[in-house]
């Protein structure tokens, strides 16, 4: 883990990049409980959990360190620890957990149709705007330039315009310039904070 001063720096530069109306969540999967610390330390605010259970430790260690996210596959078991902790959901993509919710959301949609991901099909969608749902989150197919991620950016934008939405999580480590340009509102980074 890099020091807590070059991990306020690297996200400084990041948000220079994305601008002040940008959210920069840290993405905290491969982040141990010990290592949690060096972010408090370097000023981190947002932080996103894939697994509810790494969620329910890190969050009973730091508790109001931080603003919580969930970006990971939502299981209709795992909202009641979601509901407890978190201020936003990015990955929502089930009725029967949508309907368990109690805290404002993101709809994950899978534009590229991809098996291995999770998410709705853009025409699935409607089927959740009763519920407190803001935007719309994407995981766009895996790219080696990060222009490649900007059409699939493009059509989530539009798709969320369509629908009266107005906040848009896409673009990680490898693409969130182009996602910020593309209107993202949240962006998910990792290794851009805590690579070597």
């Amino acid at each position: 883990m890099p020091s807590p001063d070059l991990i306020r720096e690297r996200l400084a530069q990041v948000q220079a990049q994305v601008g002040d109306g940008v959210t920069v969540v840290a993405a905290t999967k491969y982040v141990s409980l010990r290592d949690m610390a060096a972010l408090v330390d370097a000023g981190v605010r947002d932080v996103g959990e894939n697994r509810a259970q790494d969620l329910e430790a890190k969050h009973a260690e730091y508790g109001d360190a931080f603003r919580w996210h969930f970006i990971g596959h939502l299981q209709s078991n795992k909202v009641k620890v979601v509901n407890r902790i978190c201020v936003l959901v990015h990955s929502l993509d089930s009725l029967s957990a949508a309907a368990r919710l109690e805290v404002p959301a993101l709809v994950q949609v899978n534009l590229a149709g991809e098996e291995t991901k999770s998410g709705v099909a853009p025409h699935e969608l409607p089927a959740f705007l009763g519920s407190d749902v803001r935007g719309l989150s994407t995981m766009p197919p895996a790219a080696s330039a990060p222009e490649a991620s900007r059409p699939w950016f493009a059509r989530l934008r539009a798709l969320a315009e369509q629908h009266g939405l107005r906040e848009l999580s896409m673009g990680t480590t490898q693409d969130y310039a182009v996602a910020a340009e593309e209107g993202a509102t949240y962006v998910r980074v990792g290794a851009v904070l805590f690579g070597d």
